[in-house]
C-alpha cells in the first residue's frame, strides 16, 4: 500500500453535507446505524436489459430466477441459470444505490457483434430504451425501486439506507444510458433528461452513431460532438467507459463538464483496449472523476479466454477486483477516485464472474478484503459508496439537476 492511501486520517463522511439552512436538500443525512452492513453503491447494472431481453423478474431472489431458467431448459443466452443480480439480493447486501442503465444498440448499415443485442435502426433502439424506462417506472410503482434525480433525492435515499433495515426499502437508482445509438435527435436527449437520465456513455462496443467504442478505432462523429454539446447544456454526466482511445481523448478535449467511468479496469493489469491506460486514468483523476471497477472475468485476469475459461481454472476472484481498485488508488496517491461498477449480469453470469461471488449479495465481502489490504475504515467507505456520492454532491451542487 502507498503510505498516502494507507495513512488517510480523514474519518469524516465523504459526501460533503452542507449546513442546514432550511432547505431539505441541504440537511444532513441521519447517522449510519452501527448494526447495519456498509452501504454499497454499484455504478453499473443493466437491470432494464435483464428484465426485458432476458425476461427475468428481478423482484424475485436470484435462486428463484435461476431455477425458473433451468427448469424450463432455457439455452438462448450463455448465462441462463447463472444469473447473479436481483433486487432482493441487492437489499440483502445493502446495495441500496446503483446506476441502472438503458441500453439498446442500433447502427443501420453496420454489422452487429454477434454476442451483443443489436437493433436494425436507431428508432427501434429508442423504442427499446423506452420499454426499459417503463419497466423502471413499474418497479417504482411497486415500491421495488426509487429514482434519484437531484441532491434532495440523493440525500433522502442515502439517509434511509444508512438508518433503516434494508428489506423494507426500495433500491434507489440513477438512470444512465450505455451507448447513445438510441438518441435520435437532441430533442430526444432532452426528453430523456426530463425522464431522469443523468449520465450518458456515447458508445458501446464497436463503431456507433456517435463515435467509436470498444475494440474499434476512430474518434467521435460529427453528431457525436453535437451530442456532447447538448449533454453539457443539460448537465448530463459523461461516462467515458467503452470509448476507443481516439474517442476518449477527443471527447475530453471537447468536454469541461462532469466525467466518470462507471465500469472500467486497468490496462496495466490486463492489456486490452477495453481497459484504461495509466495515462488515461491520470487524466481522469486530474479532472476529479471516479472510476468503477468492473467484475467481468476477462477484464480482471490476463489469461481469460471468453467462451473457454472458467473461474475455477483461472482462479479469478474478488481479490483481482481489489487489485484494479488499488492500482487506481496508487496512481492517485489516495482513495478518492476508485469505486465499484460491477456490470454483473451484463451479458454474462457466474460462468464469467469472480469465483468467490455467487450473487451480488457477496459484495459485502469487499469491505473486509479492503481492510486486509490495510485500507483505513474511512477509505473503505469511500470505495464502497462515498466516492460516488461525493461526486454527485459536487456535480449536482455545482451544475444542478432538475427533478423529473
Amino acid at each position: 500500500m502507498d503510505e498516502i492511501v494507507k495513512r488517510s486520517g480523514d474519518r469524516s463522511t465523504t459526501w460533503g453535507i452542507l449546513a442546514d439552512n432550511g432547505d431539505p436538500a441541504s440537511r444532513p443525512c441521519p447517522e449510519p446505524r452501527a448494526s447495519l452492513p456498509m452501504l454499497i453503491f454499484d455504478a453499473h447494472l443493466d437491470l432494464g436489459m435483464n428484465a426485458l431481453e432476458w425476461n427475468r423478474d428481478l423482484s424475485r431472489p436470484v435462486a428463484e430466477i435461476r431455477e425458473r431458467e433451468i427448469s424450463r431448459g432455457l439455452s438462448d443466452k450463455v448465462d441462463r441459470g447463472k444469473s447473479t443480480v436481483s433486487l432482493p439480493d441487492m437489499r440483502r447486501a445493502q446495495v441500496g444505490i446503483c446506476v441502472a442503465t438503458m441500453i439498446a444498440r442500433g447502427v443501420p448499415g453496420k454489422s452487429m457483434l454477434k454476442s451483443l443485442p443489436g437493433f436494425a435502426s436507431p428508432e427501434i433502439a429508442w423504442a427499446m430504451t423506452q420499454a426499459q424506462l417503463s419497466w423502471y417506472r413499474a418497479m417504482e410503482e411497486a415500491g421495488e425501486m426509487a429514482q434519484i434525480v437531484d441532491l434532495a433525492t440523493l440525500r433522502k435515499y442515502v439517509g434511509l439506507w444508512q438508518s433503516e433495515p434494508s428489506e423494507r426499502l426500495p433500491v434507489a437508482y440513477i438512470l444512465s444510458l450505455e451507448g447513445a445509438d438510441s438518441i435520435l435527435t437532441p430533442r430526444h436527449l432532452e426528453r430523456a433528461y426530463a425522464a431522469g437520465l443523468r449520465a450518458v456513455g456515447p458508445v458501446h462496443y464497436g463503431p456507433g452513431r456517435y463515435g467509436h467504442g470498444t475494440h474499434s478505432t476512430g474518434g467521435l462523429t460529427s453528431i457525436g460532438r453535437e451530442l456532447l454539446a447538448e449533454m453539457r447544456r443539460l448537465g448530463i454526466i459523461l461516462d467515458v467507459t467503452h470509448l476507443s482511445d481516439e474517442s476518449f481523448w477527443e471527447a475530453l478535449e471537447l468536454w469541461d463538464g462532469p466525467v466518470w467511468a462507471s465500469h472500467n479496469n486497468c490496462r496495466a493489469l490486463v492489456d486490452d483496449q477495453r481497459q484504461f491506460s495509466d495515462e488515461q486514468i491520470k487524466e481522469l483523476i486530474r479532472r476529479g472523476a471516479v472510476i468503477g471497477a468492473a467484475f467481468d472475468a476477462w477484464m480482471l485476469v490476463s489469461d481469460w479466454q471468453r467462451g473457454k475459461s472458467t473461474p475455477e481454472e483461472t482462479g479469478v476472484s474478488l481479490r483481482h477486483v481489489i487489485d484494479h481498485v488499488d492500482h487506481v488508488c496508487q496512481l492517485a496517491g489516495n482513495a478518492n477516485h476508485a469505486a465499484i461498477g460491477t456490470d454483473l449480469d451484463g451479458g454474462f453470469g457466474r460462468e464469467q464472474s469472480p469465483g468467490d461471488l455467487d450473487t451480488i449479495a457477496d459484495l459485502q465481502k469487499l469491505p473486509a478484503m479492503f481492510a486486509e489490504r490495510d485500507y483505513a475504515p474511512a477509505d473503505v467507505e469511500k470505495l464502497m459508496h462515498g466516492n460516488w456520492i461525493g461526486f454527485l454532491e459536487r456535480t449536482w451542487g455545482k451544475h444542478g439537476a432538475s427533478a423529473k
